[in-house]
């Protein structure tokens, strides 16, 4: 059975009418992304997209070539982030338009991103510009939503069941209460049933088996997660930490907000401590893998995890996509950070500094997995 690929894709890179008041008038990533400097000899910043160029996804065009441009080189299908707060939508015209007519014909899914915005990109992570509230008749709102884009027939299916990702299960009061909910109404709108897969990072308060317990169906290792870090840091970076750690809350947030540090991380070691990891056979897990990290343009306070060698991120996707053939689910996949996280150095889309270079090794590997 042939390995699903699926690339997680943002859909920031279009204006919207918040993002005007919370940022200025404009903004989208990509002014995210032209704001990224060097911080040392060599550190590379700015990222500056190749073959698409700085492009705006209120356009049939750019969606489309996308798509071609995934599907070339082996990726299944996109997993578009999906931002629902309390019934009100952001950065939804992309999946709007891609509904409405149709194009590109290409597999997706969804990931709820179920946080709070905040101001954390200057540094001010506690003003919240929106926030996420929980509510039984808000749930039911959201999943009639969420019925009809899984009616797409485009949308990816686990045996017959739409698959949705939940990035933070941790946040939601009474999950499982919810999950059934969610279930019993997508039943009831003619589904089998929901294929539900909680998000794991270091940020999530809830373990791998306590979201089994919770219903959901399977998990995901979402990567970059500090947890897997190897601990490579500088002499710089752990005084710099120490202090942060030690720190009253009120100046470790007006460091962020004033001071520039960052946190360097060693790509090639934290794949060697991926591919030595065990894997689950209890219950259902799927990796993700990324080609680099590095959200300089984002943060005051980054973690850069550069990657020139697309060789490193390929023998980390083979090892990825052995763990998922070891495991005989019904459906295999492994997911990929990021499509497009340019604020955040991460994406397969073509710089101009690596060009296709990581596409190809993600093709390459899976062409060998076959």
């Amino acid at each position: 059975m042939k390995v699903k690929s699926i690339a997680f894709y943002l859909p920031q890179f279009h204006p919207i009418p918040e993002n005007n008041q919370w940022w200025g008038k404009g903004f989208t990533e990509w002014t995210n992304v032209s704001s990224g400097k060097s911080l040392y000899e060599k550190h590379y910043q700015p990222h500056i997209p190749a073959d698409l160029g700085h492009y705006d996804l209120r356009l049939e065009e750019t969606r489309e070539q996308q798509a071609e441009l995934a599907r070339e080189y082996g990726i299944s299908g996109f997993c578009y982030y999906h931002y629902w707060f309390n019934g009100k939508r952001l950065l939804n015209i992309p999946l709007d338009k891609i509904l409405e007519n149709q194009k590109p014909d290409f597999p997706f899914m969804l990931c709820w991103a179920n946080e709070n915005w905040t101001r954390a990109w200057d540094g001010q992570d506690r003003e919240v510009l929106i926030s996420q509230e929980y509510s039984d008749n808000d749930s039911e709102k959201h999943i009639n939503f969420l019925c009809e884009v899984f009616a797409d027939n485009r949308y990816i299916r686990v045996d017959g069941k739409p698959v949705l990702l939940i990035y933070r299960p941790d946040h939601i009061p009474e999950v499982s209460k919810m999950i059934l909910l969610w279930r019993h109404t997508a039943q009831q709108n003619g589904f089998k049933d929901l294929y539900l897969c909680g998000v794991q990072s270091a940020l999530v308060e809830l373990t791998d088996e306590g979201m089994i317990d919770a219903g959901f169906d399977a998990v995901i290792d979402f990567q970059p997660n500090r947890e897997d870090f190897p601990d490579a840091r500088s002499f710089k970076n752990k005084v710099q930490e120490s202090i942060r750690a030690l720190s009253p809350k009120w100046l470790y947030q007006w460091l962020k907000s004033n001071v520039s540090s960052y946190k360097k991380i060693d790509y090639k070691m934290l794949v060697e401590k991926k591919i030595k990891q065990g894997w689950p056979n209890t219950y259902i897990k799927y990796p993700v893998v990324f080609p680099s990290w590095d959200n300089t343009a984002r943060r005051k306070t980054p973690t850069i995890i550069e990657n020139h060698d697309a060789r490193e991120y390929k023998k980390w996707l083979s090892s990825a996509l052995s763990k998922v053939k070891g495991n005989n689910h019904s459906e295999q996949m492994l997911f990929i950070n990021a499509w497009n996280e340019w604020a955040e150095g991460c994406h397969l889309e073509p710089d101009k500094k690596h060009g296709h270079d990581f596409l190809k090794a993600t093709k390459e590997a899976l062409d060998d997995e076959l």
